[in-house]
């Protein structure tokens, strides 16, 4: 009767250790796919490039009179002084170090008799159907971009209502003062347009709403209104630039653009900010996580009701 109770105990105890071994193994690929899954929105935080910071240290050149006297003044004078115990290496400069810009390369586009481009110019998920006019106050304009009064592009991307169905999404620059106004409206709901004075806040506002509708953060809501709207593409960069009225623009530093009949510009195609490809498959991808979740959480209960009763079996 001893053997037949030990050995019964320890079937019990086998397949307990069975069920809890199979639980650590669905676990472990759960973490997995968390980890992928949150790599994922880590990548999606990481600023889109660096800048790089230029800084020009002068050394710094003390004149002792003694020595001064005999010497031309285009010398430099090294100076031996007892008195001075610390002397700074550099010493910071009022100047500003050069701005250095690379140089951006554009595609030709199809022009018209007069040398104007024809719209609407199509290009990857944007159209742009108006370049608008350059407005020479400063709010109109940043060192990198300028905001057209009048310009109007219209991008795919996910609806409002049902962000996995696409709609056509109106991006427009509007006169709103001493400030443009950025306005951003899909044409499934032309009632409601996003309005706002920083064309960043405005993309920021649609991402926000994508998220409120399907109940998950799916997007980065970190703006990119330049992006979505078209306004930093370098052919529509390029475009603006050479537009009528941006000498006056103070504030604006030129580009330099290089044509290239045979270059062909690729879309960032990753980011779900801006591409609807890729925000459908940052959708599928939080539905499976969540999925897994779910998944993890009952198998978790029946694991533990499973050992509950083989503790109350062996008592």
């Amino acid at each position: 009767r001893k053997i037949k109770r030990l050995v019964k105990e320890l079937i019990f105890e086998n397949a307990a250790l069975c069920d809890q071994i199979a639980l650590l193994q669905e676990k472990t690929l759960l973490l997995i796919d968390e980890r992928n899954y949150l790599f994922k929105k880590l990548q999606q935080y990481q600023p889109i490039g660096e800048q790089e910071l230029y800084r020009n240290s002068t050394p710094v050149i003390i004149n002792d009179n003694r020595k001064a006297l005999n010497k031309k003044k285009s010398e430099k004078i090294i100076v031996e002084s007892s008195n001075i115990s610390e002397v700074p290496k550099t010493a910071k400069t009022n100047k500003k170090p050069p701005s250095i810009r690379k140089k951006k390369i554009v595609k030709s586009i199809p022009l018209d008799t007069c040398g104007k481009p024809i719209f609407p110019i199509v290009l990857g998920d944007f159209t742009v159907h108006s370049l608008g006019e350059v407005c020479e106050k400063p709010d109109y304009h940043t060192e990198d971009l300028i905001y057209p009064v009048g310009y109007c592009s219209t991008r795919i991307y996910g609806s409002l209502k049902d962000p996995e169905k696409q709609c056509v999404y109106t991006c427009k620059v509007m006169d709103g003062g001493q400030a443009p106004r950025f306005e951003i409206v899909a044409d499934t709901d032309l009632d409601v347009p996003l309005v706002s004075t920083s064309i960043d806040q405005c993309h920021s506002m649609l991402l926000s709403l994508i998220n409120r509708c399907l109940g998950t953060e799916v997007v980065n809501t970190k703006g990119r209104g330049a992006d979505f709207f078209g306004l930093s593409h370098p052919t529509i960069h390029h475009l603006i630039q050479a537009s009528p009225g941006v000498r006056k623009c103070k504030g604006y530093i030129w580009t330099k653009f290089e044509v290239n009949p045979n270059y062909e510009y690729v879309a960032d195609d990753t980011e779900a900010s801006l591409s609807y490809n890729a925000l459908l498959r940052s959708i599928s991808f939080s539905k499976s996580h969540l999925e897994s979740m779910i998944k993890h959480e009952q198998n978790v209960e029946y694991g533990e009701d499973n050992v509950t009763a083989l503790n109350i079996l062996l008592s």
